[in-house]
């Protein structure tokens, strides 16, 4: 009898953004840093205000200035993004998880799959989303307060990676804008994009993403194809040579 050889491997971990990736809470995040903006004198289109979601709150706003012609000290960056936040707190009850998130999540858990959440918010704003996704509280989640400095750098993605014990070169970092793919890059791990930001699959692409898909949904139905599977399938020996 010749003796079977089974092969086993070990399934990427999985880094997630939160907004526009987990959550369907972009929309309310582009008016509450209008609101914000308004508050210190300064007018935006909502247009250029989504373009630049995604990247760190002090990021946004020097790009976003840059844009004005006007000026901020780093007291008031602080107020501004509290005021957005602030702002975002008042619109969080029209916030839903995106179709197939809570199942995503419950699939890898599942499977064994290690998974964490990184998001450029501040944990005032992104700790309310565990609940909202039926997730407990010792979820592992990183925020921006915890970070030297938030996307498109790395730190998110590479504590994130720390928090679940897992090497950045092994994880596959999912997220709905250029910035969560930059920083992907930037941290040495493969790329997934969704569609469910508002940023197309030519821009995310273009950005580093390997695969594009519509949502959390569409994933969960194409897992295979980022390296998670449900069960490993021994169809016979491997190749000789």
């Amino acid at each position: 009898m010749t003796e079977r050889t089974v092969l086993s491997s070990t399934p990427p971990a999985l880094l997630f953004d939160l907004d526009g990736t987990l959550i369907d809470s972009v929309y309310q995040h582009v008016l509450a840093w209008q609101e914000a903006l308004t508050g210190f004198g300064i007018e935006l289109a909502v247009w250029k205000i989504h373009r630049r979601i995604g990247m760190s709150g002090g990021l946004f706003v020097t790009a976003l200035l840059r844009e004005t012609g006007g000026s901020l000290s780093a007291g008031q960056i602080r107020e501004l993004n509290l005021a957005h936040a602030e702002a975002y707190g008042r619109r969080r009850d029209a916030v839903r998880p995106l179709p197939g998130a809570r199942e995503l999540l419950a699939a890898l858990t599942l499977r064994d799959v290690r998974w964490a959440i990184a998001t450029s918010g501040l944990a005032i704003a992104a700790r309310p989303a565990l609940d909202l996704l039926g997730l407990p509280a010792d979820t592992p989640l990183v925020t921006r307060d915890q970070v030297r400095h938030a996307k498109p750098d790395p730190d998110l993605f590479l504590a994130a990676a720390a928090r679940i014990g897992v090497d950045p070169g092994d994880a596959v970092v999912v997220g709905d804008s250029i910035w969560d793919l930059l920083a992907a890059r930037r941290a040495g791990a493969l790329g997934v994009g969704l569609l469910s930001g508002g940023y197309g699959r030519d821009e995310l692409e273009r950005a580093g993403a390997y695969r594009v898909y519509a949502d959390p949904a569409d994933l969960l139905d194409h897992l295979d194809e980022v390296g998670v599977r449900q069960q490993e399938d021994w169809t016979g020996p491997p190749p000789e040579g």
